[in-house]
This record gives structure tokens, sequence and C-alpha cells, in this order.
């Protein structure tokens, strides 16, 4: 008996944790981004990108300081954001993906990131607003 009342404790306790949104968010980006020409889609800590006529990875979880900052280690290659077919040729380059995550317009509102790339040879992509949540919307190459 002493058992089920402690779990029936912390089931209430978790309970309370999600009803008030205590739980709701994540100390690291999670989930779905997008917004003009650009989308993330996190997954386990590790990230695909889409740009348009591009894609990469982060290969590391974003963490943001305190201030919302970040920067971590990814890839970039040009060509169509869509799985590699067998035989298919890129150019992948190493990036840094860095930017800022911040609270939406009012407390339950999506919280949005600024996001820019920066090459070995210094030049960058960017920046991109994105929103948590949200589908990218890209411009297809032809």
């Amino acid at each position: 008996r002493r058992m089920w009342g402690n779990v029936l404790k912390r089931v209430a306790a978790c309970a309370i944790l999600v009803s008030t949104g205590a739980a709701a968010r994540s100390d690291h980006a999670i989930g779905m981004w997008g917004g003009q020409h650009a989308g993330i889609a996190f997954e386990g800590g590790l990230a695909d990108v889409q740009f348009d006529c591009a894609s990469g990875t982060i290969d590391d979880a974003i963490y943001p300081a305190k201030d919302g900052s970040f920067s971590v280690k990814g890839t970039y290659r040009t060509g169509e954001p869509a799985p590699i077919k067998v035989g298919q040729f890129f150019t992948s380059k190493d990036a840094v993906y860095s930017g800022q995550i911040t609270q939406g317009a009012t407390k339950k509102a999506p919280r949005l990131m600024t996001l820019s790339l920066t090459f070995e040879d210094g030049s960058t992509i960017g920046p991109f607003t994105l929103t948590e949540g949200m589908h990218p919307q890209l411009t297809h190459c032809s």
C-alpha cells in the first residue's frame, strides 16, 4: 500500500508539472522550426537543416546560453534538400550554426530562432528567422 501511495504522488506531481507548463519547454532545441527559406528538424539532439537549394546537419544539441545565444558545429551542402540518391555527388563543407533563441510575444507564443551559418573561409549565410513548431517555406531548385 505504501508503494502505491508513492506511485500516486509521483503521477500527481507529473500531472501538475505538465498542466502548469513547467515541463513544456526543453533546455535544448527540439522539434520542428521553420521560416522563410530555412527549416530545422531536431531529433535526438541532432538536426537536419533545409534551405532553398541546399541542406545540412547540426551535429550537436543546441543548449542556448542564458541570453538565448548558441553556436554549434555542423555541415552544409548545396543541392536540393531531399534524400541523397545512390551515386549522387554533392559538395559538403563544415559550418558553424549560430544565433539566438528568444521567447515569442507572449508566454504561450512559440519561441523564435535567429540562425546564421559561418564557413571556414569566413563567408556567411543568413540570418534566417525560424518559429518553433512551424514548417519551412522553401523555394525548391529546378
